[in-house]
């Protein structure tokens, strides 16, 4: 499924903002939460949105319409984690949410991937919460004891969790928080139907050497950083598990949680995080990757049920 196939969407129609701080629902219709961080990822996904109508509400707009025949409606969590908290427990307040579905460019961190792939990682991390330990002539020394099951250390900076409960499970200590099982099993079936992109559009453009892939599993790793360092990287692969990094998901799959809604993501590579063999390639990849997400998505919304 490429980006031609893309249909053009309805007129939109546009709705007066609420009151601040209005507390009702824009509308009750069950909708799956189609979601991106920014520009250029909303711009690979909203042409498709049929029959769109469109709320604002503290600054941000929702697209609400349907995708590949489903209900849908389409939001910008903002670029960074406090945004992405943020907009997405505003999305789920303002809207009937069935599941979160996520679009987006990422920087690569297993170094199996390559620019253009789009990776479904099992589970999302926050990379930065962490103990800054005070370092003595006897090593570092962390302000509180040490979780065996925590990632190992980063020089000074120790892994320690986030505590957050749900109604269904008392506060405990996460290290990362999973995609939904179900989600996840429907995106394996259909990682094997769409066809990415290979080229960037234009009268000149630029090629990845080979055709990208869709790899599902591993972990995803998320904070306010945007990381371009080959070192840095390193560590989140050995240490984390990590195969791909961003800075919204974990924010998200964090709000989902806390709410037990559904959530999956879908993130395909601008560039490798430090990993390049030259300048950093997001700028130059970054459509190219917005559009491969995208069409994973599409492909992935027309085969959720009814």
């Amino acid at each position: 499924m490429g980006a031609a196939a893309c249909t053009p969407a309805a007129p939109v129609a546009s709705m007066s903002p609420p009151p601040p701080h209005a507390s009702t629902m824009f509308d009750d219709v069950p909708r799956t939460v189609v979601m991106t961080a920014f520009g250029p990822e909303w711009d690979a996904l909203a042409p498709a949105i049929a029959d769109g109508r469109e709320y604002r509400d503290n600054g941000l707009t929702f697209l609400a319409g349907t995708l590949e025949g489903k209900p849908v409606v389409l939001v910008q969590s903002g670029v960074s984690m406090v945004n992405a908290a943020m907009n997405t427990q505003l999305v789920l307040d303002r809207f009937n949410v069935k599941r979160i579905v996520f679009s987006g460019i990422a920087g690569g961190v297993d170094p199996t991937l390559s620019i253009g792939d789009v990776i479904v990682a099992r589970d999302w991390a926050q990379y930065l919460e962490v103990s800054f330990a005070r370092e003595t002539d006897g090593g570092y020394v962390v302000p509180e004891a040490t979780d065996p099951e925590a990632p190992r250390n980063w020089n000074m900076m120790f892994p320690r969790g986030v505590r957050l409960p749900n109604e269904s499970t008392p506060s405990k200590r996460h290290y990362s928080f999973p995609v939904d099982p179900a989600l996840y099993a429907l995106a394996e079936q259909v990682a094997g139907r769409v066809a990415l992109q290979r080229c960037t559009p234009g009268p000149q453009p630029a090629c990845l050497p080979e055709d990208p892939r869709i790899v599902t599993g591993g972990t995803g790793v998320s904070a306010g950083v945007f990381a371009d360092n080959a070192e840095w990287r390193d560590y989140l692969h050995d240490a984390w598990g990590a195969r791909v990094l961003d800075m919204e998901s974990a924010a998200v799959a964090q709000v989902a949680y806390a709410n037990e809604v559904p959530v999956i993501v879908f993130r395909s590579l601008s560039d490798l995080a430090g990993g390049d063999a030259g300048e950093n390639r997001m700028i130059a990849f970054m459509a190219l990757a917005s559009v491969n997400s995208a069409d994973v998505v599409r492909a992935f919304v027309a085969a959720l049920p009814d």
